[in-house]
């Protein structure tokens, strides 16, 4: 066997690596639910009032984001570990 190939599939790095992803995976099925609940809340509020929910919409907005920084440390596009490694996305205005 290939010195590299063993030594990549002996590292600790990319086993631990697996099972955040996969962690990740399971908290991304439950964020996008989550988001599907703010779309509907969100619509029923504007269909009875006219008019969005801030708090709802700022929300929307940083599950959002977080959902975007999880999809990118599952597609290696980043490093970085997302909420609760990291801050909770800003709400944005």
């Amino acid at each position: 066997m290939d010195e590299k190939l063993k030594s990549n599939l002996l590292s600790s790095t990319h086993w631990f690596r697996l099972v955040f992803m996969l962690l990740f995976a399971v908290i991304l099925q439950v964020a996008a639910a989550v988001m599907w609940i703010v779309v509907i809340l969100q619509f029923l509020f504007s269909l009875f009032t006219g008019q969005n929910n801030g708090n709802l919409r700022k929300f929307g907005h940083s599950l959002s984001v977080y959902i975007f920084q999880t999809w990118q440390f599952l597609c290696y596009s980043s490093e970085e570990k997302p909420y609760p490694f990291q801050d909770w996305p800003d709400q944005g205005e």
